[in-house]
């Protein structure tokens, strides 16, 4: 694993109090810095870079750079390090922060550029640049030929361009200003990704909030759901549960969810009986056979919501399928630990061709979070309810030598909320069964599964 990797993941327990980033194309340029020091950091010899100290350094808008080399192995980075930044936009209860230094310069806020080289000849093998504060989005070049560069936009793992080639000689890059090497790219750099708008998400904040507000008095049961009436009863039968044990299971929780953004307009709750009806174009001959095992319940259920939620509060014609099952590509890469297991040090990334959606599954697991970060920008203001399927099916046994097909069951229904905070912050909040989890369990429970996504608004006004 590359040191860049290990440096970068070591300070992502960083407590997020940084924010208020600088649009990408009004980062301070550090480029007559990189300049002035090329031959003494970026040039000069491995042993004479590693034996150096590092050193500060004030840019002419005033911002502070460490300039610092982290050996590895077989390579060492050479880091011009910006300083982390605090502040915050006006959130409803507090006040805004202006930006100000925080005396922190972690590698990766915003700004930061660093160099890779190797440790046995010194030549340059990758740069890496952050244009957020948030060391799993970043920009990197790599050589190429003797007179042009490659370029890739990373995104939480999730490769939104890959090896563009740009036209300069990798070296080049060494000095060369931010800006002019973007508008290299031109059309093809996404700059939307890096300058997201907390203000954008202000509706999302409220609604999660309004959420958590009400999750205390719930508690899962299995195949728990509250009916139109405000009764908890059994979706598979629509008996009426125990007062004592009353409960929601994950798709009742999800149902849940639909009926406080919908009961403050409609002043109703959803039957649960037409949530269970086949939605859209799902199966075929062979599964027809096999409906009896429930394989696409919560594909159904999450699209019969979905349909009712954006009938709503959009208008009709967003009931159709095509307006609220997310089937958008974003990124064709994805880099993947594998040896999650291990320690940082030796945790193997490996990138993985991703092949996007893919019609009756949706999206491999493995690359849900550059998705919802994708999504967050392209959609802000929208939560999007999950269906998490795989291939199912028992075993052949002695009694059974044959056992019995493998189909394909949406098993679990969860809610993902993906916004910006109040600092810039991304985030990705999670309510399943009946509670709020934590994304990063989620996003690592599902190795080999996907993900069907559907979209609905965000509302600011919530009563279950």
């Amino acid at each position: 694993m590359s040191i860049f990797l290990v440096i970068l993941l070591a300070f992502s327990g960083l407590s997020p109090i940084f924010g208020l980033d600088l649009p990408s194309s009004q980062i301070p340029d550090d480029s007559l810095l990189r300049i002035r020091l090329k031959e003494t950091w970026l040039t000069e010899s491995p042993a004479r870079v590693l034996g150096r100290r590092s050193s500060l350094h004030n840019l002419e808008s005033g911002e502070r750079v460490e300039v610092r080399a982290v050996e590895n192995q077989d390579e060492f980075m050479v880091l011009f390090s910006r300083e982390l930044m605090s502040g915050r936009v006006a959130a409803e209860n507090t006040p805004a922060l202006p930006r100000r230094g925080t005396g922190q310069f972690p590698g990766w806020a915003q700004g930061s550029w660093m160099l890779i080289r190797r440790k046995d000849n010194g030549e340059g093998a990758l740069i890496r640049v952050f244009l957020r504060s948030d060391q799993y989005t970043y920009i990197q070049f790599r050589p190429f030929t003797n007179e042009k560069s490659q370029m890739d936009v990373v995104l939480y793992g999730g490769y939104v361009t890959r090896s563009l080639p740009l036209p300069v000689p990798f070296e080049r890059l060494y000095t060369m200003p931010l800006n002019e090497v973007l508008n290299l790219a031109g059309s093809k750099f996404p700059r939307r990704y890096f300058d997201p708008d907390p203000a954008d998400y202000l509706n999302s904040r409220k609604f999660i909030s309004l959420v958590r507000g009400r999750l205390g008095g719930l508690r899962f049961a299995d195949d728990g759901a509250i009916d139109e009436n405000g009764n908890y009863v059994f979706i598979e039968n629509l008996q009426q549960q125990s007062s004592a044990s009353a409960g929601l299971n994950c798709s009742g929780f999800a149902k849940w969810l639909v009926d406080g953004i919908l009961r403050p307009i409609t002043g109703g709750r959803l039957s649960i009986a037409p949530l269970k009806a086949p939605f859209g174009e799902r199966g075929s001959s062979f599964t027809e056979l096999w409906e009896k095992r429930d394989p696409y319940f919560g594909l159904d259920w999450i699209r019969n919501l979905a349909a009712e939620a954006n009938g709503v509060l959009r208008s009709a014609g967003y009931r159709s399928i095509d307006e609220f099952e997310v089937r958008i590509d974003t990124f064709s890469s994805v880099l993947v630990i594998e040896n999650a297991q291990g320690t940082q040090s030796a945790r193997n990334f490996v990138l993985h061709n991703y092949p996007g959606f893919l019609e009756e599954a949706g999206y491999s697991a493995e690359g849900i979070h550059p998705l919802l970060y994708t999504l967050a920008i392209n959609e802000p203001g929208r939560f999007y309810l999950a269906a998490i399927n795989n291939e199912r099916g028992p075993a052949a046994t002695a009694e059974n030598p044959r056992g019995r097909p493998r189909l394909r069951q949406y098993y679990h229904v969860a809610a993902l909320a993906p916004y910006f905070d109040e600092y810039g912050v991304f985030r990705v909040v999670v309510f399943e069964s009946a509670e709020e989890t934590s994304f990063n369990a989620f996003s690592t429970r599902y190795p080999g599964h996907c993900i069907n996504l559907v979209r609905i608004p965000a509302a600011t006004a919530f009563d279950p």
